[in-house]
Parts: C-alpha cells; sequence; structure tokens
C-alpha cells in the first residue's frame, strides 16, 4: 500500500487508500478527486494514526522548513513565560497560554519559535500588532520578516499577518508553516476567522490571550482549532513583581436632578415596550428579538429611541465629566488614558480638557504620532473609545479613566492591563465611574466579574 499526503487549497488529501479502507479519523472519501479529505487542520492527527497504524507514506503536503538557529538577541526568560513553555511542550507543541497583559505574552511566542524551529506564521487581530512583532522578530532572529495584510504580501519562514487576511489566504499558503501562532486568540472562534486555523496544516500551534473566554461561548472551540489551556497566570498572581502594583477604584456617579428625570422617563418608555411584548434579555436571542419588534411599529421605534436617550445619559452623564476635571488635576504628573464606550463621549472629552483623541477614525499616522508624542512626554492624557483597548504598547501610562464601557470581562481586563506594564517604582490605578441607579450599575458588575476585581 503506497499513501501519499497532498496539499490542496487548504484540505489535506490521502491518496492510496480505497474507499473502503479505514481512513484516519476526520478523513471522508472525495470521489471527485478518488481520495479521502480531511481539514488541512487534521495533518498531525493523520500523520501521527499512519505511522501508529505503521503505514508508509509519502508527504508531499509539508512545505514548511526547519528554521537555522539565528537567535541573535536572547532576552532571558522570567519563570513564568519558562513554565508556559514547558507546559506548551508537554502537550505536543499544541495549546493556549493565558496570561495578562503586560506580562510578556509575545515572548512566549519567541520562545516557541526558537523550541519548535520551524516557519512560523504569527496571526494578529490589528496592523498595530504586526507592525510590534514583525520589529519584534526582525531584531530576535535576525533575518527578514514576511507581512500579509496592510497592502503587503511577501513571504518568508518567519511571517507576520491578520487574521483578515489569514483566513482569505490561508488556503495557499497554509502548508508553509509547521508552527502558528495565534495573538490574541479568543478573536479566532468567530464563523469566518476559524478558517485560519481550519485551512492551515501546522502541526505546532500556539494560542496566546490574556482572556479567552467569549461572550458566544465559542472560547471551547479553541482546544480543536489550536489545543486546550495549557497554562494560565492572572494578573494578581503577577502584580507587584512581574506586574505593577495598582488599585482599581470603583466610583459611583449621581446623575443630575434633570438628568435623572429624563433618565426615569425614557428608561420607562422603552421597558414598557419590552415588558408588553414579552422580550426576555436573558433568552439567548433576547437582544435581536427586541430589535426586530422595535424595527416593525412607531411605537417599537420610540422604545428604541428612548433605549439609546437613557444609555445615553448614564454612559455620558455630566457629574462624569466633572470628576474627571478633578482626576486630570489629582494625576496632571501622571500619564493618563480616558476610555470611552463611544466615539461622542471620547471627543467631547477632547474638546472639554483639550487631549488628543484616538477612534477608530483617527488615521494610522496621526495615531502613532500621538502614542509616541504620550510615550515622550510631550502628552499627559489621550482619549480614545475602543481601539486601545488591545494591540497597543503604552508602557508609561500608569493612570485609566473609564468613563464608559460595555458589559464585556475582556474589555474591562484589557483597559487595566494597558497601565500594569511594570516600571520601577510605579504605581498604576484604574478609576470606574458609573451612574448611579441606573442599568449601567448592572453593566458595572458584570464587567468586574474577574479575579483582578475582587
Amino acid at each position: 500500500m503506497s499513501v501519499v499526503l497532498a496539499f490542496a487549497d487548504g484540505t489535506l488529501e490521502v491518496h492510496g487508500l480505497s474507499p473502503s479502507d479505514a481512513a484516519p479519523a476526520e478523513c471522508r472519501w472525495d470521489a471527485r478527486s478518488a481520495c479521502h479529505r480531511a481539514p488541512a487542520l487534521a495533518y498531525a492527527d493523520v500523520v501521527l494514526e499512519l505511522r501508529r497504524r505503521k503505514i508508509a507514506y509519502e508527504d508531499r503536503a509539508r512545505a514548511y522548513v526547519e528554521l537555522e538557529p539565528k537567535l541573535a538577541l536572547e532576552r532571558a526568560a522570567r519563570p513564568f513565560q519558562r513554565e508556559a513553555l514547558d507546559e506548551f511542550r508537554r502537550a505536543g507543541g499544541r495549546g493556549v497560554v493565558v496570561l495578562p497583559t503586560g506580562a510578556g505574552k509575545s515572548h512566549v511566542g519567541v520562545l516557541a519559535i526558537d523550541d519548535r524551529r520551524r516557519s512560523a506564521l504569527v496571526v494578529v487581530p490589528t496592523l498595530d500588532l504586526v507592525r510590534q512583532w514583525y520589529d519584534l522578530l526582525r531584531t530576535t532572529f535576525a533575518t527578514e520578516v514576511g507581512i500579509v495584510g496592510g497592502g503587503s504580501h511577501e513571504l518568508k519562514p518567519l511571517t507576520v499577518t491578520t487574521y483578515d487576511s489569514a483566513y482569505l489566504h490561508m488556503a495557499h499558503f497554509g502548508a508553509r508553516f509547521g508552527l502558528v501562532v495565534f495573538d490574541e486568540c479568543h478573536h479566532l472562534p468567530g464563523a469566518t476567522y476559524e478558517l485560519a486555523a481550519e485551512l492551515c496544516l501546522a502541526p505546532f500551534r500556539l494560542g496566546l490571550t490574556a482572556t479567552p473566554e467569549r461572550p458566544d461561548g465559542r472560547e471551547a472551540r479553541l482546544t480543536r482549532l489550536i489545543g486546550p489551556v495549557v497554562y494560565r497566570r492572572d494578573i494578581i498572581e503577577l502584580a507587584g513583581e512581574y506586574l505593577s502594583e495598582y488599585e482599581a477604584v470603583h466610583v459611583s456617579i449621581e446623575l443630575s436632578a434633570e438628568e435623572r428625570a429624563e433618565y426615569e422617563e425614557q428608561r420607562k418608555v422603552y421597558l414598557d415596550f419590552v415588558r408588553a411584548q414579552g422580550i426576555r434579555f436573558s433568552q439567548p436571542n433576547g437582544w435581536n428579538d427586541f430589535l426586530m419588534r422595535a424595527s416593525r411599529t412607531p411605537a417599537g421605534l420610540r422604545a428604541l429611541a428612548a433605549y439609546r436617550r437613557q444609555r445615553e445619559l448614564a454612559l455620558a452623564a455630566g457629574k462624569k465629566l466633572e470628576y474627571v476635571e478633578l482626576l486630570l488635576e489629582r494625576h496632571r504628573r501622571d500619564r493618563t488614558l480616558i476610555f470611552t464606550e463611544d466615539n461622542a463621549t471620547a471627543y467631547a472629552v477632547s474638546r472639554r480638557f483639550l487631549v488628543p483623541v484616538i477612534t477608530h477614525q483617527t488615521k494610522v499616522r496621526e495615531r502613532s504620532e500621538i502614542l509616541e508624542r504620550f510615550s515622550r512626554g510631550d502628552y499627559g492624557v489621550v482619549a480614545t473609545s475602543k481601539v486601545l483597548n488591545e494591540g497597543v504598547d503604552v508602557p508609561e501610562a500608569n493612570v485609566a479613566i473609564v468613563i464608559s464601557g460595555s458589559g464585556s470581562v475582556r474589555e474591562h481586563v484589557q483597559r487595566l492591563g494597558r497601565v500594569l506594564r511594570r516600571r520601577e517604582g510605579k504605581q498604576a490605578v484604574l478609576y470606574e465611574l458609573v451612574a448611579a441607579k441606573t442599568g449601567e450599575a448592572y453593566t458595572s458588575e458584570r464587567r468586574r466579574a474577574h479575579s483582578a476585581y475582587q
């Protein structure tokens, strides 16, 4: 029996077995090509099963190469980073490592690349992270590094790409890498991004994240796409020695009398509609049900407008900005990041306090200049909506002011992580401003369901 493995458009072809032969798991007979076929993801399992059954095979699928030992810049690993690598090895080179923002997840990735010594692809969610990984790999391994994404398409044995580019192009280059590192891997289990893992042949896979949990529960799919969680350390375990000491301050802000009256009026309109329609937000499709019903009638549209207005009153209460003014005066010698849930509030903060603002509308060059001047100390404060939640390194920041945010635990932990990068004598603080006796109070409880805030 002569078995041949081939890579074709993100799939693994197993030639040489008849339709009646027992094929490796995940393989299905493809009558059109007269071979068994599986997702490229199954490559390692197929090879191991063929070896176990002592079936000789010719591997024409893999196109990755061994990396030469070119580690030019060797940085000592912290004990927990070495522990993470050891657990990754024990798991056969497949698994997810969970470490807080600022703890050096990327260094674990570098250690894994050096340990496996196979062509490696690093997949990241943003172009900012493409740049950071490109610089890190280029200087650490003293070699050319490829980039796929942001207008570039150059493949090298070490390449960095975005999730968007990976799922679009993996069917073409998925056999060229023996190791794939999914940074911020909580992005991976989406309906489209999963293809970046499915169509990739790499037998070795590393996921890096601070918070793998997702609101939709799809983090369970990481076990198949990458591997199980093999190592985890939380903020409270590393604060002080490897991360900055920090304080999380929850501040309850009262609405003004006028705001309170309007808030209660608008909330009643919204809730009366919800109750009349029998909508249950506890159900998985509760919010979509509300939007669908609200779009059908004038009463529903009034309820939707009322929902938006009562939410706006809570997220951008006037006394919140007054308290921000007090905090900026208290921390006038510090580097402060101000986070909001929406762009409108971020721009309002920028106008009121004459500070630079970064939103998704900010051009890349302007954004880079703002962050560079913030790092130098030319700017002491930067306001932002969501774009600085992840994928940016601002080690000089030591104060975070959260004016508003979603109920996402991940988002809240990421915002705390922005000020935890260790510096000698640094004491970080995160202020969370919450409108009292509003729906935002419940949102705050949900997002603080993490050990870092206990």
